[in-house]
This record gives structure tokens, C-alpha cells and sequence, in this order.
């Protein structure tokens, strides 16, 4: 379960329906999902540890992102 903030509603611990794991360019790790109350894009930053758990609860990679 990956979570976020959401700008549009102000809701903090927001769950990201259908996540996608995507490698910054500064090589952190971040989570881009959609809020399902609102529809809104939600992004959160993580760590590669938690990138690494959210991979194995279910989360998606984004294409360029081969391996961890």
C-alpha cells in the first residue's frame, strides 16, 4: 500500500490506486498514482527500501526503470 498527499483535497495518507514505481533523475525513487475520491495524480517520494516493498505488495514499474 503506497500513500501520498493530496493538493487538490488536503488530505494527508491518501492510498494511490494503481501505483507506478518511476526513478527520479537524481536517482530517488517516487510513486504516481491516481486519488480515487477525486481523481487528482498523486506522487510520493520513497526511499529504495520502500520502493522495493511497494514493488512486492503489487505496485507497477515504470517502463524505464529495469531493475532496483
Amino acid at each position: 500500500m503506497v500513500t501520498g498527499y493530496c493538493v487538490k483535497c488536503k488530505e494527508k495518507g491518501v492510498e494511490l490506486s494503481a501505483p507506478e514505481i518511476h526513478k527520479t533523475k537524481k536517482g530517488g525513487f517516487m510513486a504516481k498514482g491516481k486519488h480515487e475520491k477525486c481523481g487528482t495524480s498523486v506522487c510520493a517520494m520513497m526511499s529504495k527500501d520502500n520502493a522495493v516493498k511497494a514493488l512486492e505488495d503489487g505496485a507497477t514499474r515504470d517502463k524505464s526503470l529495469t531493475k532496483i
